[in-house]
């Protein structure tokens, strides 16, 4: 029986027969972190549907698959021996050991990341952190990747990549930890980590058919979608960031302060460097910018103020609103622009939590002391974020890269699909459903005077082409019609 009882304000008390001591669970912490493992657990379908919405509607399913098709596997992967590589309190300054195999003794015992929090909150709370990250990288497989192998690839890339980078960051063993470096909700582990990561499968899968065309200069197929995605991701943000804390206290309040902030200042930032190109308000632009803000402050949110903040979402709206050019000028096809959103503003935000943390926003929480940043005369701390950076980047990127290539050479794990899918769509393709009842590829898979031949694909029944007066006009417009008369 698990030895815990509640002592006269109502706190959960664990009694440690090992050290014959009473350790004391805060509920209104545990609460706060449990409710903010939900918050982050919404963002996973929220990348989902952002990145269905800006696709092409014959990958629109897909995309949202993969959301969930990635929270199972990592809730597996994590109780299987992810959380133990990763927290294991017995760790090497790199990677964790399996004292923790399959979750055995995680309950009662006080975490890694607070005192005040058991470790299997701490642990389910992680999880999420876990789940997400992978989900930000495998975007790139975007419209060319198969499905069945994507499995595999986010079990090995979670134990392989994400693993040791959450240990070396966030367990007290970790090298980065013990060097001094700042990380609060996991700019290294998740945005880098992951941004790198798309880099890496957007380059081993080449381009897609149509590269550099006209074919491929489409936009968003549902704007709606994308608006959706942001609104779970930045409501999701506030437990990402805000539940970091692991207490329901003032730096938590800070974080979520700051995490708002940062995210409507790079949204608004985003959106007027694209109003100066078309004199158009773009809502994908916002959307994309206040994603690159939310990213950007993760690093920096329990460390740093809202007048700093601010400062964090301009630099994120421009800095990756001008590296999403960076794909035309070394030729890589990064669909979603994960690199320059994730990994670009990743960096950005460790280098600023560098030069503005301060040692009083940390202490907000009345535990957590620290050097600061530039704004209190740590010099040093730039260096040490900067470390971290081209740790996470390198590590990623060669370890990614190396996954990719071993599954390449094993059969049936090639990621990469062949023509065929690619023009009918991977949802049609690898699944069989379609996000929409209606999905026009005709215009692909056959010559312009052959439309009226009553293709099929991409849609749950053949087109319709009877002649008869009674046909309705909403059939009408729901076909295909070519453009200029044959």
């Amino acid at each position: 029986m698990v030895n815990v009882t509640y002592d006269a304000s109502g706190d959960l008390q664990w009694y440690d027969a090992a050290t014959d001591t009473n350790i004391v669970y805060n509920l209104g912490d545990i609460a706060w972190t449990l409710a903010s493992t939900a918050l982050v657990w919404i963002m996973i379908p929220g990348v989902g549907f952002f990145y269905s919405g800006l696709l092409r509607r014959k990958n629109a399913l897909s995309m949202i698959y993969l959301s969930m098709m990635t929270v199972a596997v990592v809730s597996f992967q994590w109780f299987f021996w992810g959380y133990s590589l990763a927290f294991s309190d017995t760790a090497s300054p790199y990677i964790g050991d399996l004292r923790y195999f399959g979750l055995k003794n995680v309950l009662n015992q006080p975490s890694a990341g607070s005192p005040r929090v058991p470790a299997i909150v701490f642990c389910v709370f992680q999880l999420m952190f876990a789940a997400i990250t992978p989900m930000l990288a495998i975007g790139a497989v975007a419209e060319r990747g198969r499905l069945g192998p994507l499995l595999v690839f986010v079990f090995v890339w979670s134990t392989i990549v994400y693993d040791p980078i959450a240990c070396w960051t966030w367990n007290p063993n970790g090298w980065s930890y013990k060097l001094g470096g700042l990380d609060f909700a996991g700019g290294t582990p998740v945005h880098i980590s992951s941004g790198t990561a798309a880099l890496a499968i957007s380059l081993y899968l080449g381009k897609r058919r149509g590269y550099g065309t006209e074919r491929l200069a489409y936009k968003p197929h549902n704007t709606t979608y994308v608006v959706l995605g942001t609104v779970f991701l930045w409501f999701g943000w506030f437990g990402f960031n805000g539940g970091s804390a692991l207490s329901a206290n003032l730096r938590a309040t800070e974080a979520c302060i700051v995490t708002n902030l940062a995210a409507s200042v790079g949204g608004l930032t985003w959106m007027f460097w694209d109003y100066r190109l078309e004199r158009k308000w773009s809502a994908v632009g916002f959307c994309s910018g206040a994603i690159s803000g939310l990213v950007a402050i993760t690093p920096g949110s329990g460390f740093v103020g809202a007048p700093a903040s601010v400062l964090f979402g301009f630099m994120a709206g421009t800095v990756c609103n001008f590296a999403t050019q960076l794909k035309f000028i070394f030729k890589y096809d990064d669909t979603l622009d994960i690199f320059a959103s994730h990994a670009i503003g990743g960096v950005v935000g460790n280098i600023l939590t560098g030069l503005f943390a301060q040692a009083s926003i940390a202490g907000a929480d009345g535990i957590t002391s620290i050097p600061g940043g530039w704004l209190d005369h740590n010099y040093r701390q730039l260096g040490i974020q900067l470390a971290d950076s081209v740790s996470g980047l390198s590590y990623s990127f060669v370890m990614t890269t190396i996954i990719l290539w071993i599954m390449h050479y094993i059969p049936g794990l090639r990621i990469r699909c062949d023509e065929d899918a690619e023009i009918l769509g991977i949802d049609d393709a690898e699944m069989g459903e379609f996000a929409y009842d209606y999905v026009g590829i005709e215009s692909e898979l056959l010559p312009r005077h052959e439309y009226d031949q009553g293709a099929s694909g991409g849609g749950r029944e053949p087109r319709h082409t009877g002649t008869s007066s009674q046909e309705s006009d909403t059939e009408k417009d729901s076909q295909v019609i070519p453009s200029t008369a044959t």
